[in-house]
């Protein structure tokens, strides 16, 4: 896993590289390369093994390497010379299939240097051209510019796995894995207008939406092109609706043959390696099969798990979560075999001020997860000391329909986006802190209902399907092109931001292809929610994990983190002058921080949480705000 980023200018087209004053010495760097080194660096953290840069004629692309494969070879940015020019590829992330592609290219002629997925991308678009994109099985984002066509490329995976963000300049573009990169160019200008201020605070993730004003992400799924006329798009793939003939029994046997698949595909690693394991299904499922595949070469599965301090044995059930996690976690550790340490963490660690910052920088954004952010971030910098490579359980909810949503008769019969439809009771309402004027310019509940027409605008009806599985198919659509994306981008900022690459097995397109074409009756057969995933697992699973229900990621419920959040309310409020009361209303806060209980849920501190995200955002990015 890498961090990518570059500047395409062709009116400059490398003309302002100063002159050395003597043929020893090159001189002082150029504007071009001081811009690409400064935005280089900001990717320092996605790759801490090794940096590079490339100028050349309007192009100008730089690197940082988090080395997984082929650690001697695969340094970047890499270059292929051919008869008719230089193609130079900056590449983040995986290509699972990179064998299979090895071996198609060597036997038309291809000659490799190194092990590297790097050099068989390079070369798959040296033979297919953009074509090349849909023959790639994995996660990445990159850049090629491509020196004959005088173009740039940018690729993103079909899932959105892997971030990257674009910006149009007069003569060219940034580009970037973060928006810190981009903003990191001096042409860029941290402001953010009204409707990036909507993209904050509606929980929607509206596709090439960048919050930052002039600034785009690439869509999962598709290939951006750059050239001298402008930009342009082409969508290399989509979630379509598919005939499914299949009956249970094959379909189980299906889930299961892909997901061995692909697991064993993303276990290929020269690093460390572990899986994430919470005590569910997805992550229980999913480290058994690694377990299987490791044993058979006579290696063991490292696991690891996060947990908070008192968290099991002072565990008060609510409506989202019934159980707490480590009980379960360490049945599928028994029953798996794995090496496996709980990361235990304590309320002061969560609450401290510079944690949240470090996540405000990875996301460069407020998000306001609060604790679920801080724990998610302090989870992987622990793993990062004994691992490069983790495997997640995530999304796999959303492919095969495991959220409360999914079974809830007012989500599934509302026009609305499903996880929407209850987030106040479970979330809390972050936006219940904002100045009355603030919210009404926002218009969030409409904008809400504009986007969720858009969203489902597309989806096709299979062919004679009722209306109630035509309902079903929009919400499992809706999970896996919108609500995917909020956690994807996540769980990558968080990892990336302490180097640790965090595969996902459950977005293999294959099995998302597959799933997402299996009928409503069949995805929850026994009534339950995830029938498919679990039945093809059960083998693998101790009774424990098959019988539990969904419990969401873990939050504390210890009320000295509440308290710790009043504290830094109140340290806020002695200042209102502070930037963050143009957006939030100071009285709704001051109320918060001097309630006498503290709230002890994760509904009742978002707002607060919310709040300490935005403050420490502005002070961090100085971001002009815009609400126009």
């Amino acid at each position: 896993m890498c961090g990518i980023t570059g500047w395409i200018s062709f009116d400059r087209d490398g003309r302002d590289a100063p002159d050395p004053v003597d043929p020893g010495d090159p001189g002082p760097p150029s504007a071009v390369s001081a811009a690409l080194d400064a935005m280089t660096e900001t990717m320092a953290c996605r790759g801490p093994d090794a940096r590079g840069t490339w100028i050349e004629g309007p192009a100008a692309l730089g690197h940082r390497r988090l080395a997984v494969i082929d650690l001697p070879g695969g340094r970047q940015p890499m270059t292929l010379t051919t008869d008719r020019g230089t193609l130079a590829l900056v590449y983040s992330g995986e290509t699972y299939n990179f064998t299979e592609l090895r071996a198609e290219l060597t036997a038309r002629g291809h000659r490799f240097t190194t092990d590297s997925d790097t050099e068989v991308v390079l070369h798959a678009y040296q033979e297919w051209g953009e074509g090349m994109a849909a023959r790639l099985n994995g996660m990445y984002a990159f850049a090629i510019w491509d020196g004959p066509r005088r173009t740039l490329v940018l690729v993103r995976d079909r899932m959105g796995i892997k971030p990257l963000y674009y910006a149009p300049t007069p003569d060219g573009v940034l580009f970037g894995s973060e928006p810190k990169a981009i903003l990191a160019h001096p042409l860029a200008r941290p402001r953010v207008r009204l409707d990036g201020l909507r993209e904050l605070f509606a929980f929607v993730k509206t596709p090439g939406h960048a919050v930052w004003d002039g600034m785009y992400e690439v869509e999962p799924g598709t290939l951006v092109t750059v050239d001298a006329s402008g930009v342009g798009h082409h969508r290399y793939w989509s979630l379509e609706t598919r005939p499914h003939t299949d009956d249970r029994a094959t379909a189980i046997a299906r889930v299961r043959a892909l997901l061995d698949d692909t697991v064993r595909r993303q276990l290929v690693a020269d690093v460390p390696l572990c899986t994430l394991l919470s005590g569910g299904l997805d992550s229980s499922a999913m480290t058994a099969i690694a377990a299987r595949r490791l044993a058979a070469d006579g290696e063991t599965v490292r696991s690891f798990a996060v947990d908070f301090v008192g968290r099991t044995e002072h565990f008060v059930a609510d409506a989202f979560r019934a159980t707490p996690d480590t009980p379960f976690v360490h049945d599928a550790v028994r029953a798996a075999g794995t090496v496996h340490q709980d990361i235990v963490l304590d309320s002061r660690t969560l609450a401290d001020p510079a944690v949240r910052a470090h996540m405000i920088r990875a996301r460069d954004l407020p998000m306001g997860f609060g604790d679920m952010d801080s724990s998610l971030y302090l989870l992987f910098k622990a793993i990062r000391e004994r691992s490069t490579v983790a495997l997640s359980g995530e999304s796999a909810d959303e492919v095969f329909g495991g959220y409360p949503q999914f079974f809830d008769e007012k989500a599934r019969t509302t026009d609305m986006f499903p996880w929407l439809v209850r987030l106040g009771e479970h979330f809390g309402e972050d936006t219940g802190v904002l100045r009355p004027e603030i919210d009404t310019a926002l218009g969030l509940p409409s904008f809400a209902r504009d986007s969720y027409a858009t969203a489902v605008a597309g989806i096709e009806r299979a062919a004679g399907e009722s209306d109630f599985e035509y309902r079903m198919r929009k919400i499992c659509y809706l999970h896996l092109t919108r609500f995917v994306q909020i956690l994807l981008d996540r769980k990558d900022r968080a990892s990336m931001a302490v180097g640790l690459e965090v595969r996902v097995p459950y977005c293999d397109h294959r099995l998302v292809e597959y799933v997402y074409n299996t009928p409503w009756s069949l995805k929850s057969f026994d009534g339950r929610e995830k029938s498919l995933l679990r039945e093809a697992t059960a083998d693998l699973l101790p009774r424990s994990v098959y019988d539990r229900e969904k419990s969401p990621y873990p939050s504390t419920q210890d009320p000295r983190y509440a308290v710790a959040l009043q504290n830094q309310a109140r340290e806020l409020l002695a200042d209102p002058t502070h930037r963050v009361f143009d957006l939030v209303d100071i009285a709704r806060v001051r109320k918060a921080a001097e309630r006498k209980t503290p709230q002890v849920t994760t509904a009742g501190r978002r707002g607060l949480e919310r709040t300490l995200d935005l403050a420490l955002w502005l002070d961090l990015y100085r971001p002009e705000i815009t609400l126009s």
